[in-house]
């Protein structure tokens, strides 16, 4: 028998689905002005490709300043929130970045590079190490250093690598991978709807306390569980965080000292060039004395 139209069976509502679940916290730990929030062997390996995070606050007259030391099989990301830090690296690189400026120095096959204090102001910012594919992880270094004006911005959110909501990084970086800078006044909704395929999610809160809907406080870091879920945020006051969301990164991580590779020979190759690189340098050797 014909149902007549009044008597149609009503359509199903739509259930929302379940907010994006954590499955991790951390505040790391600190020693003098830095804060180790994601190494390679522990939080890393969860989400990778994002390897390493440190958090910095380094005291204008204190011991601030990360000396010369080597790299390969990664890419390094500097985001400087305030202050300024100078950089310098062995392929000829140098400068200043200012607060809102982006390093990234992709080490590939190795590089040595520098950064310290600039200036008399407190220098905040966060340095992440991205774990690197096979074909870029012994390619020559190469670098690339954003003023505050050149990375771009989109509502409450500046893309420091990837592309997001019509905004894309100048950055070359792999493009399976996003970073952002994002800042919420108190009491206002933000949603990131990551990208076909980047189940990898976290954020670390360095202002403010935000609600996922479960609460992050600033220091804090959490990772979300694997999922291309949307993750929602409510400001209880004014924030400020990074978030990174990724294809996850399909290989093993082979770790040095301050590398790491998808495979042993790739990690000795790269070993080798650091060392390659520091005694063809009197001028590094003698920094390093």
């Amino acid at each position: 028998m014909n149902l007549a139209f009044s008597e149609a069976i009503p359509a199903i509502p739509r259930v929302a689905p379940a907010p994006r679940a954590i499955v991790h916290r951390t505040r790391g730990f600190t020693r003098g002005p830095i804060t180790r929030l994601v190494s390679p062997g522990d939080v890393g390996e969860r989400i990778k490709p994002f390897v390493f995070l440190d958090f910095f606050a380094v005291q204008p007259g204190g011991s601030g300043g990360f000396g010369w030391h080597p790299h390969s099989g990664i890419a390094t990301v500097s985001v400087i929130l305030q202050g300024a830090s100078t950089y310098e690296e062995t392929t000829g690189a140098q400068g200043v970045l200012t607060a809102g400026s982006v390093e990234w120095m992709r080490a590939g096959k190795g590089v040595w590079h520098t950064g310290s204090l600039s200036g008399t102001q407190r220098v905040l910012g966060y340095q992440l190490w991205v774990a690197l594919p096979p074909e870029l992880e012994s390619a020559p270094p190469a670098s690339q250093y954003l003023q505050p004006e050149q990375v771009p911005a989109e509502g409450p959110f500046r893309v420091v690598l990837g592309q997001y909501a019509g905004a894309q990084s100048p950055i070359a970086s792999p493009p399976t991978m996003n970073y952002l800078v994002v800042e919420l006044a108190a009491g206002e909704r933000w949603a990131y709807s990551p990208p076909a395929g980047h189940t990898v999610g976290w954020v670390a809160v360095h202002t403010g306390r935000v609600h996922t809907p479960a609460p992050v406080t600033g220091g804090e870091l959490v990772v979300f569980e694997p999922s291309n879920e949307a993750i929602e945020f409510v400001a209880e006051v004014d924030s400020a965080f990074v978030l990174g969301s990724a294809i996850p990164h399909p290989h093993d991580l082979v770790l040095g000292s301050y590398s790491v590779h998808t495979s042993a020979r790739a990690l000795a190759d790269g070993e080798r060039e650091i060392r390659r690189i520091l005694a063809a340098d009197g001028e590094l050797q003698r920094k390093l004395r």
